[in-house]
């Protein structure tokens, strides 16, 4: 069997794609929650997923909203409540869908491990 994208996302709505550090995103909607896929690049027929809330994403960009420089990891530790954003891969993930839907950019100026973002005002 053939893994296809297609297939396991009918249904969903594409919102864009973001390059990471080491791996392409994919990120898709349902009505209630963001998937953010990758599909690994050295191994066949193999792949991730992750689960994001639509109301955590909403309410982290209300909060952060016109900030520069974020990463996960300053996400992470400026968050009150763990359960919108119980980790930094969570934080990053929220982060790669705030870039996917437009409303967050990613900063290529920093040549460091970590992956910087701006959050745009609108």
């Amino acid at each position: 069997m053939k893994l296809s994208v297609n297939s396991l996302t009918r249904g969903l709505t594409f919102h864009g794609e973001v390059q990471g550090k080491r791996q392409h995103y994919y990120i898709l909607s349902s009505a209630r929650q963001y998937f953010v896929m990758s599909v690994s690049s050295s191994k066949r027929a193999s792949g991730n997923f992750n689960l994001v809330g639509k109301s955590a994403v909403d309410r982290l960009y209300r909060r952060l909203r016109g900030q520069q420089g974020l990463t996960a990891r300053l996400v992470f530790n400026r968050t009150r409540k763990r359960r919108l954003v119980p980790s930094r891969l969570a934080a990053l993930n929220i982060l790669y869908v705030l870039v996917a839907t437009n409303r967050a950019s990613i900063d290529g100026r920093y040549k460091s491990r970590e992956m910087f973002f701006n959050m745009r005002r609108r």
